[in-house]
């Protein structure tokens, strides 16, 4: 089989399960981590997009987050603007502050780049928590409603104050992102990032703009993390500063860690696994805390490279031929 054909092949099992996935979990709490785990994917995809091939760590993915959600929600609920207008409002604004936070962090690398994205994320938490006559500040924001109901001509229509209905939407549009990122990073696109993550002095000599495409990645990057944090509000129907405080980023750090940097299907793999493995742990209390912190810890140990990285050391070992007899 293939590569083209191995992708296209394990792309229609993705969208199988996806919609097998309501059919199996058919309880509201399965069914709100489903889409829990949707959203999550999609911050963690984002992440991984100028992480793991621009090599840009940012820690600010929790505050394009809580841009999308608050932009998007007070539109609505302020203006009383349609919630898709809103929607793609949300997502534009994260996507501007991902370029106003790296226009002037664009030349930092490394920790530098991370502290300045920190305390990107640090002041957009302070100003959601503080700014009372705009977000409601720690009262929080209530009553957010779903997305429209969604009519086709002949048939009921589809109201997404059903779980099920609102996990097919969250899930849908990350998986079309997915695609879509996916294609950019096997596009040139990827592979000009990627020059710039190994050697960005060897990129420039080569007529490659760093900062222009480090520009690009932030923005990709905090625009999807904008779409999760307006499927979130509409999902929780509460908004309240403290979903976006900064420990956010590292848990989407975590997601993107655990899965394997720079591959998309890792941080899909490491956003479910993280999202689920609390949720089976539950049942022995707080020491789930403890397991959850030892889990990552040895992934980060002894598998730098994440899930991925142990799927295809298991799928060499399972490929190569077993040796018979001795070597004379």
């Amino acid at each position: 089989m293939s590569i083209v054909t191995s992708r296209r092949f394990w792309l229609v099992v993705a969208a199988i399960v996806i919609g097998l996935l309501p059919a199996i979990f058919t309880d509201s709490y399965w069914r709100t981590n489903l889409i829990v785990c949707a959203i999550n994917v999609l911050l963690a995809i984002g992440l991984d997009f100028v992480l793991g091939y621009a090599g840009q760590l940012n820690l600010g993915q929790s505050a394009f987050y809580g841009i999308g959600a608050y932009a998007s929600t007070l539109l609505i609920t302020q203006v009383g603007v349609p919630f898709w207008v809103a929607f793609v409002a949300g997502v534009l604004l994260a996507g501007v502050a991902g370029v106003f936070l790296s226009v002037f962090a664009v030349r930092l690398r490394g920790h530098y780049l991370a502290i300045a994205s920190l305390g990107f994320a640090v002041i957009t938490y302070q100003v959601l928590l503080n700014w009372i006559s705009l977000t409601q500040g720690p009262l929080g924001i209530y009553g957010i409603a779903p997305p429209p109901p969604f009519a086709i001509p002949g048939l009921p229509p589809i109201e997404f104050s059903n779980l099920a209905s609102l996990f097919y939407l969250t899930a849908g549009f990350a998986f079309l992102v997915y695609l879509l990122l996916d294609q950019l990073v096997r596009s040139p696109v990827g592979e000009t990032l990627t020059a710039i993550r190994e050697d960005e002095v060897s990129a420039a000599s080569l007529g490659v703009n760093g900062q222009k495409w480090k520009v690009f990645a932030f923005a990709v990057s905090s625009a999807v993390a904008g779409a999760g944090g307006c499927f979130y509000a509409s999902f929780v129907g509460t908004l309240v500063p403290d979903a976006f405080f900064i420990t956010e980023s590292f848990s989407i750090l975590a997601m993107v860690i655990v899965g394997g940097m720079g591959t998309l299907i890792g941080p899909v793999l490491g956003a479910i696994l993280l999202t689920v493995l609390p949720e089976l742990l539950r049942g022995i209390g707080d020491l789930r805390l403890i397991v959850y912190g030892v889990s990552v810890t040895l992934v980060v140990l002894f598998m730098p490279g994440g899930l991925v990285q142990a799927a295809r050391l298991v799928a060499a070992r399972v490929r190569r031929p077993a040796k018979v007899g001795r070597d004379p």
